[in-house]
């Protein structure tokens, strides 16, 4: 079946609401979920006209959510039993086999079915990348990391350790977390609401990204906040760490409180590239 009939289908189930056949819905989230593996279709795709560089495919959110909607819950314990779990029948967790080309050390890590992983991905435990999201060739997914469902992760991206990249399922014409190829995202990051991080860029360890977040962007003189109803965008090749910025109103003049908040100090340039080219040792 093509993807222009697997969308009619879905935008119908979910125009009919509670009148939707939950037999006809199984089935179709099945068909939907073996597409999001494979990669063929995505929450959110690359276009060039849009503003943000992407446009959301709000009827793949809306298969998901269909997903959730007809599942049953059910014991989905492991080690025979000894470390119980209960989900949905319709969420199963994905099985790859060697020939897949993607690297899943042992130690309790966890992919979804209807997740997308590329070949000569690497992923470190404990880690769990969630339905509807994508993750580009040789990427890597370090230990702790979260890929939230319908988050896109570009090629050659390294997620460092505890870095959280959220997804953005509900709304269903929301833009979910973009993060673009040869991004390096430092450890203990988060990156949520619909952020886009363009390519090349690398976020510093501890920095926090929503998108309603101002960011200090201090080699342009510019102060960059999310405009008309889009999400935040992080310029390609922008250095981007933790940084404070004084509270001016009220008691926290007297108390010199201060407020985190992202800076660009740089965008990436020869030297950048030769300490983020260091990762590629450990593969």
């Amino acid at each position: 079946m093509s993807i222009e009939a697997l969308r009619q289908d879905v935008e119908r189930l979910w125009a009919a609401g509670a009148d939707a056949s939950r037999e006809e819905g199984r089935e179709l989230f099945g068909r939907l979920r073996a597409a999001l593996s494979e990669g063929s279709v995505r929450a959110a795709s690359p276009d060039a006209n849009s503003p943000t560089g992407w446009v959301v495919n709000s009827w793949v959110k809306q298969g998901i959510l269909l997903g959730f909607r007809f599942g049953d819950l059910v014991d989905a314990s492991m080690d025979h039993g000894r470390w119980p779990f209960f989900d949905k029948d319709t969420l199963p967790l994905q099985r790859f086999g060697a020939g897949s080309g993607i690297r899943i050390v042992p130690g309790g890590s966890s992919v979804r079915d209807g997740a997308h992983l590329a070949r000569g991905v690497i992923a470190m435990p404990p880690m769990y990348v969630n339905i509807g999201a994508y993750v580009g060739e040789g990427s890597m997914i370090d230990s702790h990391a979260l890929v939230g469902s319908c988050a896109q992760v570009g090629a050659r991206v390294h997620l460092s350790a505890a870095a959280q990249i959220g997804g953005v399922i509900e709304p269903v014409g929301a833009m979910p977390v973009i993060i673009e190829d040869d991004v390096l995202v430092g450890g203990n990051t988060g990156i949520y609401e619909g952020a886009v991080v363009k390519a090349r860029a690398v976020i510093g360890a501890g920095t926090i990204l929503t998108g309603s977040t101002p960011v200090y962007d201090l080699p342009n003189g510019r102060i960059i906040r999310p405009e008309n109803g889009q999400p935040l965008v992080i310029p390609e090749g922008a250095v981007v760490v933790p940084g404070a910025r004084a509270v001016t109103e009220g008691p926290g003049v007297e108390w010199k409180l201060s407020l985190a908040t992202p800076v660009i100090v740089k965008y990436r340039d020869s030297r950048t590239d030769t300490r983020t080219e260091l990762e590629r040792w450990i593969r």
